[in-house]
């Protein structure tokens, strides 16, 4: 295991054990997924109410032949005529995660970033692996991009973002938007993301597990998503964004990940590639930062300075 020194991390590292005693794991999905659902709605019963914020739910046509999508749209109570909006995808390693977890998240995205955001519902391995995950944000994004004018959004400053697999599949939705080339997308905001389906070796001498997101956890994540063996041939790279032979031509880029975190190395890796490609890139790595450290140690000093930063830069891109 990683060692963690800073004693606020450890604190909040300590506090997430506790609450889920025997850590997180992915042997049973189903069993996972309540325990979580339990878990979140007791958090947010016990945070203070974020007022100042509309929400509505809304069904975007879904991919051919699929569902339509449910995206949860969040407006500034006060607000002028026109807005830029984030596209919001939660994390789970694929798996796990709901519009319904992430509502503090979106409604505290909402308003500082003085913005529109629209968090996707899309489908969960492994009963939908890829592509109807990325292909359901594609459907969502495609719908708030047609409907801009009905959510008073600046069509020219729309952005992507997520955390851990919502990163990842962020990171999979911008290469398909370049490709398709139907939207635009001023930036992209990649919160710890799962993006190497290659990163599955078990933990050994020489090769130190991670906190939270453990490396069990991962390939059965990659598994599950992939509906294959993560790491053989033929993963497109709209499941796995490190695949891609080329990341040129993408949006400006955020990507933030701590030094225990299971997807450190490839994070930097991809932040570096963006970076050769000419892309506009800020990557930030913050020391003893665990998986999701913003959110079980939210008070921490790390956290604080990490979530100001991301948040500021997102602000500063989408408000011009």
């Amino acid at each position: 295991m990683h060692p963690i020194r800073d004693p606020q991390l450890v604190a909040g590292l300590a506090g997430f054990e506790q609450a889920l005693p025997g850590g997180l794991t992915l042997d049973d999905i189903p069993t996972t997924r309540r325990i979580l659902d339990g878990l979140n709605a007791a958090m947010a019963s016990m945070a203070p109410a974020i007022p100042g914020v509309v929400t509505s739910d809304h069904y975007a046509p879904g991919p051919d032949g699929a569902p339509d999508v449910m995206v949860r749209v969040y407006q500034p109570s006060n607000r002028p005529a026109t807005l830029p909006a984030l596209l919001w995808i939660h994390g789970g390693g694929y798996v796990l995660g709901s519009v319904g977890a992430d509502d503090l998240k979106a409604k505290t995205l909402c308003l500082s970033l003085n913005c529109v955001v629209a968090s996707v519902e899309y489908r969960l391995a492994p009963e939908h692996p890829f592509p109807a995950p990325v292909e359901d944000c594609y459907a969502a994004l495609a719908w708030l991009a047609a409907n801009t004018e009905s959510f008073g959004v600046d069509r020219a400053r729309i952005a992507i973002g997520g955390a851990s697999a919502g990163g990842g599949l962020a990171a999979g939705l911008g290469l398909l938007v370049r490709d398709r080339g139907e939207i635009d997308i001023c930036y992209q905001l990649l919160i710890y993301p799962m993006i190497d389906d290659t990163n599955v070796a078990p933990a050994g001498p020489g090769l130190p597990d991670a906190p939270v997101w453990t490396r069990a956890n991962n390939l059965r994540g990659w598994r599950a998503y992939l509906a294959q063996e993560p790491g053989s041939d033929g993963v497109s790279p709209y499941a796995a964004a490190s695949r891609a032979a080329d990341v040129s031509g993408l949006p400006p880029t955020y990507i933030g990940v701590g030094t225990p975190d299971l997807f450190r190395d490839e994070d930097i890796a991809y932040a570096q590639r963006l970076i050769a490609a000419d892309v506009p890139t800020e990557l930030h790595v913050y020391t003893d930062g665990f998986h999701g450290f913003d959110s079980f140690a939210a008070e921490s000093d790390a956290a604080q300075r990490f979530t100001s930063e991301y948040t500021r830069l997102l602000k500063r891109a989408l408000h011009g």
